[in-house]
């Protein structure tokens, strides 16, 4: 294989940032190019729920790291770790959005049109709450971002890719209003955002006021 420095490696959170849990990954993603500088050529990507749009990234990327909400009929919080032939299984075991579907289907193109990246590793953490319209990472999941990201750094260590405190431009992230920090910050308080929903995206729901418009 190529040293560490000549190869590509994307780093990539892929998961709903507006459906609470969900958006474990792109979280995971957005927290190290705040917290990390990387040496060697890394991408930082927010996949979101892209599907197949993010097929151009595999076919150029030497290495994948995933970040995901992963249902693994485990406790909340439980991270789990899967490499290589094994990713693809557990993207697709037992799906909570369709954005599994669509990144399970990339896999398959990518190993078809044999341009697999020549290592995966999948860090998924089990979801406490997915169906928060417009709420952030529950208490439970956010507690394990720390931990998921050592996992994270720790692989990539493995791999060879080195990395220092500091900060990556990464453009492929999401726009600055719904980092997490500024997300999070504008949500309404538990009585005017109840687990059915958020004002900010249902407009008249939070108290079951009248038919979504």
């Amino acid at each position: 294989m190529p040293a560490a420095t000549d190869r590509l490696t994307l780093i990539l959170g892929i998961g709903n940032v507006l459906w609470a849990d969900e958006g474990f990954g792109p979280r995971c993603v957005e927290t190290l190019a705040e917290t990390h500088a990387f040496d060697g050529c890394v991408r930082l990507l927010d996949g979101g729920t892209q599907g197949l749009y993010l097929l151009p990234f595999l076919e150029e990327a030497d290495d994948l790291l995933i970040f995901d909400a992963v249902d693994y009929g485990l406790a909340p919080g439980t991270l789990k770790i899967v490499r290589d032939d094994d990713v693809p299984a557990f993207m697709g075991a037992k799906k909570m959005s369709l954005h599994q579907t669509g990144f399970q289907d990339v896999l398959a193109t990518a190993a078809f049109k044999g341009c697999s990246p020549a290592r995966m590793t999948l860090i998924g953490c089990q979801p406490a709450e997915i169906e928060d319209y417009g709420g952030g990472l529950t208490p439970t999941v956010a507690a394990r971002l720390p931990d998921a990201l050592a996992e994270g750094l720790a692989e990539l260590a493995r791999w060879g890719v080195a990395a220092r405190p500091g900060r990556t431009a990464a453009p492929d992230l999401a726009d600055p209003s719904i980092r997490r920090e500024a997300y999070e910050s504008g949500r309404p308080s538990a009585e005017a955002a109840c687990r059915s929903g958020d004002d900010r995206f249902f407009p008249g729901q939070g108290d079951f006021a009248g038919p979504v418009r």
